[in-house]
């Protein structure tokens, strides 16, 4: 805290400390305006002008300093003033005062709370960036919420001064209004108690309900500014409740909970059922992943007391099991089971017409038109392909491509290039390489995996390089060339330039949301990388939401499920009742060997939105059941609100960390500490104990140490 805010701060609690010392409030209560009130008259009417400034005066001075007393101060302006006069004079000094407690607050506390609570800050800045003006002018018109709470509290936020002033002194308008105009009765009331009569309260509740009702009528005033170009085409009566453009997990998690609820719902989906998921990503990734560990572990038998074993394969037998576990997932995701739940599937592309139409071309060549209340896109994500100049010439495969493409291969290529260095490129890297290619893969950052922590990221590649993949950060990638029978790919890493030979080019540089093909621009729906959405998944269209990657802002199977609900149920249902998606808690993994799996912040992000918080970390190299299985590497890192056990993110490096992560989530879901974790039963030996030896670990070093030596003492005398 810098000089001048202390000496501010000490000067406004020397003032609020003479107040109480010299018992000032004796003046501000009922009784003494009352009987003051022949002498105020008098007074006034002697010296008008300076009355009328001093008056001004005190009731800034103790709007300011959060003095209570304000509903006597307003009362002895309409006593001594009239309803008139004594407005004006009440509605700019308290707007006046309530400003400058604004400013101290900002001035003096606004620091401090941001580099405690950034990130909290930052969100609840967010909304007010949105709708603070307006959940102020609510606030303002209840006086039961107190005055001076909402003075400080705002200071707190990013709010423009200007802004707060306006609002504050039309919300408060009506509230002063009210004690005026009482104080000019004054002699005619017993208390204050007087003023807040059943009627009078009533009129404040009135008053608080006033703005949501003048909110749902903005809204209707929007809404129906956004479909006025559409008046004309508005079914009168529609087809379905709920139209689903997409297959994968958002879609048919849309299309299941409104079978479910019992609404007539049609999925459309033109090529695979369960989209990227289960065709070109988790399920091939994850088949393809333990082929490759088994091949490690023979390579290593000797860990294991075996002997040391290279593995006998065939490289199409191995897409082709990756295949096999395709086909026996998809029943799960099939027409047959969507249609059973009470799905109208439809196999083909939609278009969106216009916001309640959908013109769906199937893929026999038939067309048909279906009109719904409410349409959910769950359109997902592609591949991203960088513009390299000669990409094309050499031929490369993407995510979405590889599995179909490798599987005709009866050897794995023998020199693979894997540009990118997130998850997706990590795990193709490390399995590749475990199957026998030559990896090379290519990073221009700094480092692979560079959303989680520095020593994860360096966790990751030694663990990718002890598997033979030639990790390059640093390197840009330039340009792709034939010479001959070789491929190259030439990329640049500190002003010069270098060249890698391929067989085989796998583009691994992340996915991007499939915004065109389906209508989105016909009608003028926003997009900006994903489809422009509020926090209840809805478009410029209220009744078109988006789910799932094309929506973003993660891209995860499960995130899809999860914005999936919220779309279906406020689609369905939002006319009475609409939800906020809730992002506070969600889980990611990488499965790369060993696994890195996470929830909530690590400490990058946390340094980043200023956000204080202590560490605790448990070596998993320590864990019995680890141990046992050779698999003793790794670690538990959980970071805490300091002083507390409260769990504000964990990241786990080991094997199976993705399972093991899934008690924290369900820790933070459901707000329970670390002290909670410790007093649940794990059983032994397994890789579980290792959340419950982390719990051990914070809990030591937050052990009352004072407390203990005491302790100590009495069993010392107990012994004699």
């Amino acid at each position: 805290m810098r000089l001048r805010q202390i000496v501010l701060l000490l000067l406004l609690a020397l003032a609020i400390g003479a107040f109480v010392a010299l018992d000032l409030g004796r003046y501000l209560s009922f009784e003494q305006l009352k009987a003051s009130q022949a002498s105020f008259d008098q007074l006034y009417a002697q010296q008008p002008v300076m009355v009328a400034a001093v008056y001004f005066g005190v009731y800034v001075l103790a709007t300011a300093l959060s003095i209570p007393g304000a509903v006597i101060i307003t009362l002895g302006g309409g006593a001594v003033f009239g309803l008139w006069q004594g407005l004006l004079l009440v509605s700019f000094a308290s707007t006046l005062g309530a400003t400058l407690a604004f400013l101290a607050s900002r001035f003096v506390l606004r620091e401090w709370v941001e580099a405690r609570f950034g990130q909290r800050l930052a969100d609840i800045n967010a909304g007010v960036d949105k709708e603070g003006a307006f959940y102020l002018f609510t606030l303002r018109l209840i006086p039961v919420v107190p005055f001076f709470l909402i003075n400080l509290l705002m200071g707190l936020t990013r709010m423009k001064t200007w802004t707060y002033y306006w609002v504050s002194q039309l919300g408060m308008l009506a509230g002063t209004a009210v004690y005026v105009n009482a104080g000019t009765q004054l002699a005619q009331l017993g208390s204050v108690r007087g003023i807040l009569s059943p009627a009078l309260l009533g009129s404040f509740v009135l008053l608080g309900i006033f703005p949501l009702l003048a909110r749902r009528v903005v809204a209707a005033v929007q809404k129906r500014k956004v479909y006025a170009r559409w008046a004309s085409v508005r079914p009168k009566t529609f087809d379905r409740n709920l139209i689903v453009i997409g297959g994968g997990a958002a879609g048919l998690v849309s299309a299941y909970i409104a079978a479910a609820v019992k609404a007539k719902v049609t999925l459309i989906e033109a090529h695979k059922m369960g989209g990227d998921c289960l065709n070109y990503g988790c399920v091939p990734s994850k088949a393809l992943i333990k082929s490759a560990k088994l091949a490690h572990q023979m390579r290593h038998g000797a860990k294991y007391g075996l002997s040391d074993t290279a593995p006998s394969f065939s490289f199409k037998a191995v897409m082709q099991r990756v295949h096999d576990v395709i086909k026996a997932i998809e029943p799960h995701d099939s027409v047959e089971r969507y249609t059973g739940l009470g799905v109208e599937v439809l196999q083909g592309y939609g278009k969106l017409v216009n916001p309640w139409t959908v013109e769906v071309t199937l893929n026999d060549g038939q067309v048909q038109r279906l009109t719904a209340r409410s349409i959910v896109i769950a359109a997902g994500a592609r591949p991203m392909v960088p513009p390299l100049p000669g990409l094309d010439d050499v031929g490369y495969v993407t995510s979405d491509t590889l599995w179909d493409e490798f599987a005709k291969l009866d050897d794995i290529p023998k020199r693979i290039v894997v540009l990118g260095g997130g998850p997706i490129g990590c795990e193709l890297s490390q399995s590749f390489a475990r199957l026998g290619a030559q990896v090379t893969q290519v990073e221009m950052g700094d480092r692979i995996m560079v959303r989680e922590d520095e020593e994860v990221s360096a966790l990751a590649r030694d663990a990718l390089q002890a598997d033979g993949v030639r990790v390059l950060t640093g390197h840009k990638a330039l340009r792709c060339e034939r010479r001959g029978e070789d491929k190259i790919l030439v990329a640049s890493t500190q002003g010069q330039e270098v060249e890698i030979v391929f067989d085989a080019l796998v583009c691994a540089v992340g996915r991007v949301a499939r915004l065109q093909g389906y209508g989105l621009e016909d009608i003028g729906v926003p997009t900006h990388r994903t489809v422009d959405t509020n926090e209840y998944l809805q478009t410029l269209y209220p009744n078109i939401y988006a789910a799932g990657d094309v929506a973003g802002p993660y891209q995860f199977t499960h995130t899809a499920a999860h914005q999936a609900w919220y779309a279906a149920v406020n689609a369905l249902f939002g006319d009475f009742k609409s939800f906020k998606v809730d992002y506070r808690v969600i889980p990611w993994a990488t499965f790369i060997d060993p696994e890195v799996a996470r929830v909530g912040l690590n400490e990058q992000e946390a340094k980043a939105q200023g956000i204080a918080y202590e560490v605790t970390k448990y070596g998993i190299d320590d864990l019995d059941r680890a141990i046992a299985d050779s698999e003793a590497h790794g670690f538990v890192k959980v970071l805490t609100v300091p002083g507390k056990d409260r769990i504000l993110g964990v990241t786990i490096v080991g094997s199976h960390a993705g399972d093991l992560l899934a008690e924290y989530v369900l820790a933070m879901k459901h707000g329970l500490g670390l002290n909670k974790i410790l007093g649940t039963i794990h059983t032994y030996p397994t890789m579980a104990e290792a959340n419950k030896y982390a719990a051990g670990e914070w809990k030591r070093a937050h052990a009352p140490q004072q407390l203990l030596a005491w302790v100590k003492k009495f069993h010392d005398w107990r012994r004699g």
